[in-house]
Formats: structure tokens, C-alpha cells, sequence
């Protein structure tokens, strides 16, 4: 990828650049599935924080969890949930966003003081369109897209993922812009778009 496709990732509908990648190492939990889809999300979360060269934990000092995901069959489920309005501010105006919208999928990230990822917030709703994606597809889509605060935008025309074979794998030029975002000599927040020819610099000198 050049400079102008990297930069499209992390650029943003109202025109700023923003990229950030995880400040801590990422504790992560599902919520509302079967201990097979459970493994499957957590292989998932692994095989692309390995990717990026970050770590995973058992539990955050802080938080405990700090990659949820939760899964419902109708939005109206999440006020429910114990403590998540403590978690996520106007939960109920949340709910009625994404039901006007009849969105299937939301996520919501929070930052510590240096604007590094420190928690995330996956929430899926069961849908027709859902259940027709495989268990290990929708895990590799949402791991990708948690990894990285990717623009509001991206993956709108191609998405992070492609079918090899029969097998849904993570598109090589994705893989390489990750791998290059968490490179050590990377900043762990980026505001200015030159930051996309740093990164198109590495993944050019990987490869």
C-alpha cells in the first residue's frame, strides 16, 4: 500500500488524521456465546495481537477486562447488563442510535492520557446478516478492527479480510500496515498524516 491508501485508513469523514494502537496489553472477554465460539474469539484476539507484535494478559490492573465483547440478540439487551452503563456513558441513548440505525455491529474505544488505546467495547447483535458470517470470520474481523483505531471509513469499499481457498484469511497489505503501526520506533498516537509515510516506509523496507 502507498502513502494515500495508508492515510484513507486513518483519516477520519470529518477530514482529521487519527491513528492509535494499544498502550497496555489487552485482557480480553465475550460475552453471550458458547465456550467453542468463546475459543474462537480469544484465537482470534491472539493470532493479531502476535501479529502486531504486542502482548495479551489475563487481567488489566485497571480494569480487569479491557477488550469486551458482547453479544445480543436485540440492542434492548445491553441496559441489562450489570454495570455496563458504568462503562459506557448514555448507554441509552446508545441503544436507541443503534436501533434507529439498525446497525448489527458498534464499537467504542477508550484512551489514556498519552491518546493510546486502553480499553475497547464490541458489541454485536445477532442478526440474519451475522449468522450467515462464520464464527472464526466475524472473530479475525473484529480482532483486525480492534487492534487499531482504524478511521470511521475504512474497510468501506474492501474489507480487511479476504477467501483464500475457502478460507478467510487477513489481507497481506492489512497485516503489514498493523505490523507497521507497532513497530517500537512508531508513536502509539498520530495526529499528523505524515504519520502514513512512516508507516508505508516500514512496510516497504519489510518487505
Amino acid at each position: 500500500m502507498d502513502q494515500s491508501e495508508i492515510e484513507a485508513l486513518f483519516t477520519r469523514a470529518d477530514g482529521q488524521y487519527l491513528c492509535a494502537r494499544w498502550g497496555r496489553a489487552i485482557a480480553p472477554v465475550v460475552f453471550g456465546v458458547d465456550e467453542a465460539t468463546l475459543g474462537v474469539f480469544k484465537g482470534a484476539i491472539e493470532a493479531v495481537v502476535t501479529l502486531a507484535g504486542h502482548q495479551m494478559a489475563e487481567t488489566d490492573p485497571e480494569l480487569g477486562a479491557n477488550l469486551m465483547v458482547f453479544f445480543c440478540q436485540d440492542w434492548t439487551e445491553l441496559p441489562e447488563v450489570p454495570h455496563l452503563d458504568q462503562l459506557v456513558p448514555d448507554l441509552g441513548s446508545l441503544v436507541a442510535r443503534l436501533q434507529a440505525a439498525d446497525a448489527n455491529q458498534y464499537r467504542i474505544f477508550r484512551f489514556d492520557e498519552a491518546g493510546a488505546i486502553k480499553a475497547a467495547f464490541v458489541f454485536l447483535r445477532y442478526d440474519d446478516h451475522l449468522a450467515a458470517v462464520s464464527a472464526d470470520t466475524l472473530a479475525l474481523s473484529q480482532a483486525v478492527q480492534t487492534i487499531l483505531l482504524w478511521s470511521d471509513q475504512a474497510f468501506q469499499d474492501m474489507p480487511p479480510l479476504a477467501a483464500v481457498d475457502g478460507t478467510t484469511v487477513l489481507r497481506p497489505e492489512i497485516a503489514g500496515v498493523i505490523r507497521a503501526a507497532y513497530d517500537p520506533v512508531m508513536p502509539a498516537v498520530a495526529r499528523d498524516a505524515s504519520h502514513a509515510l512512516r508507516l508505508a516506509a516500514r512496510m516497504t523496507s519489510v518487505q
